[in-house]
């Protein structure tokens, strides 16, 4: 049984394990998968929804408030392009962004952590004939990687519109139209995620901050709050193990 606070980041997916507290209002760049791991947890949406469940699956870009309620959860954060979103997402245009949920309740935990290490989503949501994926255009895909493999710096918008011979508006728009998500919203993320996969939990957040391209602290900090609703010091403090996967 797992311990402690863990992140785990690979290619196209990162995985929380632990107690964080409540967020405050907020709408992640990607695709999420949120599990309560020892009980319910509750969601609040717009228009004053409010949903307590086990597990729920939310698109990228909804604005929503995450209160785990004590208990312990898992929290799968899935890159826009990866195959399992591309695969969802006739699933979220036939249901809606916000799935109730979508993880089998037959399913141990035991096996529902084995799986969430090894990020089984189809075996998680019971799901194994996902729809055929679309391929995503491959300027998109090309911006991608030349965000994801930045050296000091992040490609701005402008820059790679010229590297995909568009205008910044086209491209824009053929950004979202691709991934379901702003330009904007991404270059965040992507920079976000850097400065997580750079802490260590005995080292700085300042530190961790500069390696995410943020200007300072502070910026990270209002970024991160963006993001995911909570200070970088509530989420990363608590890790007790953070794992780069290829």
């Amino acid at each position: 049984m797992l311990s402690g606070n863990a992140l785990t980041l690979c290619a196209d997916k990162a995985l929380y394990l632990g107690e964080i507290p409540a967020t405050g209002w907020h709408r992640h760049a990607a695709p999420v998968l949120l599990l309560g791991l020892s009980g319910r947890f509750r969601l609040l949406l717009p228009g004053g929804r409010v949903e307590t469940c086990h597990s729920a699956l939310i698109d990228a870009g909804v604005e929503h408030v995450f209160d785990p309620q004590g208990e312990r959860v898992a929290l799968m954060y899935l890159e826009p392009d990866a195959p399992e979103v591309r695969r969802l997402r006739p699933v979220f245009a036939r249901q809606g962004p916000v799935i109730g949920e979508p993880v089998p309740r037959a399913v141990n935990r035991w096996h529902t952590e084995q799986r969430l290490h090894s990020f089984d989503l189809p075996a998680l949501l019971g799901r194994q004939g996902l729809p055929e994926l679309q391929p995503v255009d491959p300027r998109v895909l090309r911006s991608l990687q030349r965000l994801r493999e930045a050296g000091e710096g992040v490609p701005d918008r402008e820059a790679l519109a010229r590297s995909a011979h568009l205008s910044a508006s086209r491209f824009n728009h053929l950004f979202s139209d691709e991934l379901g998500v702003s330009f904007r919203s991404y270059r965040i993320w992507t920079q976000v995620r850097r400065a997580m996969a750079a802490y260590r939990p005995d080292g700085s957040l300042t530190e961790a901050a500069l390696d995410g391209a943020f200007a300072d602290s502070a910026h990270f900090s209002r970024m991160f709050r963006h993001t995911f609703g909570m200070t970088p010091s509530s989420v990363l403090r608590p890790l007790r193990a953070v794992n780069l996967l290829g």
